[in-house]
């Protein structure tokens, strides 16, 4: 998933506004806590704790700020990629993770937040989005391993949430994960026409390769120790399975597609372990990973500026469409007398 929602501290800004604060009832409780443990769905108009309402503001909206600061990495390259056919693959990509973008505001918005509030937060810097985006795609190799390694690693995690207790959430991510695991897919057949090529391309695969590895692995946020917040979040089934546990399924899920590709992870201590029947790997450098997170990642004033930008040029569209919308209604409402 393209959060770190349960690792940052929780903050009004990031939480958005309740639709409305409902007096703790027992009843209530005991009925949401019932619904939640037989599998149920919350839905926005039933009652729910403050807590868990703003964990989900929290969480939706940072995923969507994800998207849409995910799209700025690969795009740049739409207009250098090699051939008419790698350029149409990856302008259908990007246009999918605005329209991901469009269905997570929507339903963060059934929460009582409104999407003026979430952009705010995200250009003011207090909301976070994934890490991840905040490192250079150098060469066209990296739009293959972000298809392949960083939207692996999304699947791995947005999967589960197509599980979450909250309705609009859930029902959302089953066609982000299908569009998801197309990225993938074209991710990896990208790496493997160019492993298939000349001694350059395939140096050009392993370099972004051992780029990108270690920042997939720290993706899936700290060790479960160093996470309290899932505890609750998994609780509320948001979260259904843990960081450390989505981790070592990405492991083992990717170092034979890794012997496929005819790549080298870059982790001299990654083996497979009879014992645990899983593979071993290295330490995760995460002094790296929380400085990024904490703004200070190769990327972040330049990736968050840039989206300021689009948005203060796009005033025009915005105010256009809003006055069209109120010129029809009025028009609607004059006929209709």
């Amino acid at each position: 998933m393209y959060t770190q929602s349960f690792n940052v501290p929780d903050t009004d800004a990031n939480a958005g506004s309740p639709l409305k604060s409902v007096p703790h009832d027992t009843a209530l409780q005991a009925h949401f806590d019932a619904v939640v443990d037989a599998d149920g769905k919350i839905e926005p108009r039933d009652w729910m704790p403050d807590a868990y309402r703003k964990t989900l503001v929290r969480q939706i909206s940072q995923h969507a700020h994800s998207e849409i600061v995910g799209m700025l990495p690969e795009g740049n390259w739409i207009s250098r990629a090699p051939s008419l056919k790698r350029k149409a693959i990856l302008v259908a990509k990007v246009q999918d993770e605005g329209g991901h973008g469009l269905y997570l505001y929507s339903a963060a918005e059934t929460l009582g937040t409104s999407r003026d509030q979430m952009f705010d937060a995200l250009h003011s810097g207090k909301a976070k989005y994934s890490s991840i985006f905040n490192y250079p795609t150098l060469t066209w190799a990296d739009v293959g391993v972000v298809g392949w390694l960083v939207d692996g690693a999304a699947i791995m995690n947005q999967i589960p949430l197509c599980r979450c207790s909250f309705g609009p959430y859930a029902r959302a991510m089953i066609r982000v994960c299908k569009e998801e695991s197309f990225h993938q897919r074209q991710g990896f057949e990208s790496l493997m026409t160019m492993m298939q090529g000349t001694s350059e391309q395939k140096a050009m695969v392993q370099d972004a390769v051992n780029r990108w590895w270690w920042k997939c692995l720290a993706m899936f946020g700290p060790p479960d120790a160093d996470s309290p917040n899932s505890v609750q979040g998994m609780r509320w089934g948001i979260k259904r399975i843990s960081n450390d546990d989505l981790r070592q399924k990405f492991v083992d899920a990717t170092v034979p597609q890794a012997e496929v590709l005819g790549v080298t992870l870059p982790d001299p201590d990654l083996k497979w372990n009879e014992a645990r029947g899983h593979h071993d790997y290295g330490q995760i450098d995460w002094d790296e990973f929380w400085a990024v997170v904490n703004g200070d990642g190769p990327c972040n004033k330049e990736r968050l500026a840039t989206r300021v930008k689009a948005w203060n040029d796009g005033a025009w569209v915005r105010e256009s469409a809003l006055a069209h919308a109120r010129k029809q209604e009025a028009r609607a409402m004059k006929e209709a007398a």
